[in-house]
């Protein structure tokens, strides 16, 4: 009688478990002899069984498993929270061809931006200059993976040996993950609304460079959850105010009463890395004031 020798009879979490686990099952299942009842998909463990995994009936299970391998694999780093830069992938690099640019006017405004390149890479050294005083645990620098300020902000990280996130999505034209994102943190999604969801769930400031549709989608999914109360109030932070107030007229929007009039003061706007910083510390030490002095009143 064949008998199961594990050789671990404790689970990760120190949980006492004599049971075959998954993994090994799935290698037994892989092993057996080919004939017409083990070849035909329905015999496969489902699992391992990605036709059926695909299937439509599915789709919540793979919401479900987008969701929990980011976060299994972001708590197993201990990474308790993060810093999100978001921004267009087609600003270049300085000193580089606006690879996106598809006329003359593109070209000169988008080789103008990257000195929006240069200020992402910055401020991206800076919170993983912070981060290092954690163990890299806090202050994680979170991008989408991709190309222009996202390959600006994990190049950032880089440049001082730190680890940061990379969050990408399967898209028509492939996009693979830029060079500079931590291998064991570069993932990929098929559910934009799964990836939003890690964009901000260990968020504690939010950075927006000049971008186009995806940045804008990412900016006002994020203010409209600080507007209506369901996240906390953290920096929500704008590179480059001339542009930001070329394309949306903010005030108009309080003018007509279509926001009250102190949703605008939940932007704020800045030119450079420094002044981004300055104001996620700055929060964050009045934070800390107010949460000691609150600690330190009597109960009752």
């Amino acid at each position: 009688m064949a008998r199961l020798k594990k050789k671990n009879l404790r689970r990760r979490d120190g949980v006492w478990d004599p049971l075959a686990d998954s993994a090994q099952d799935k290698r037994r299942a892989l092993a057996i002899p080919q004939t017409p009842q083990s070849a035909d998909p329905a015999y496969r463990l489902a699992y391992i069984d990605d036709d059926f995994l695909c299937r439509e009936e599915l789709r919540p299970v793979r919401l479900q498993l987008e969701l929990l391998k980011v976060e299994m694999m972001l708590a197993e780093r201990g990474i308790k929270s993060t810093v999100v830069m978001f921004g267009g992938a087609r600003i270049p690099a300085p000193g580089t061809a606006a690879w996106a640019a598809r006329n003359e006017t593109q070209r000169v405004n988008l080789e103008a931006a990257s000195v929006y390149y240069d200020e992402a890479r910055k401020f991206a050294r800076l919170c993983s200059e912070r981060s290092a005083e954690f163990g890299f645990k806090e202050y994680v620098v979170v991008t989408g993976g991709g190309p222009g300020v996202m390959e600006a902000g994990n190049r950032g990280a880089a440049d001082v040996g730190a680890p940061s996130i990379g969050l990408n999505v399967v898209l028509p034209h492939e996009q693979a993950p830029n060079a500079y994102v931590t291998p064991e943190l570069s993932f990929n999604f098929h559910y934009f609304a799964i990836r939003k969801m890690h964009f901000l769930l260990r968020a504690k400031a939010i950075t927006v460079f000049p971008g186009g549709f995806g940045t804008l989608d990412e900016l006002f999914e994020t203010v409209t959850l600080m507007q209506t109360g369901r996240m906390a109030l953290v920096p929500l932070i704008l590179f480059g105010k001339a542009f930001w107030h070329k394309i949306i007229d903010f005030q108009a929007l309080a003018d007509f009463g279509t926001i009250a009039p102190g949703d605008v003061d939940l932007l704020q706007f800045v030119e450079t890395a420094e002044e981004a910083w300055d104001i996620i510390v700055r929060f964050y030490e009045k934070l800390e004031a107010e949460q000691a002095a609150a600690s330190a009143l009597p109960e009752g």
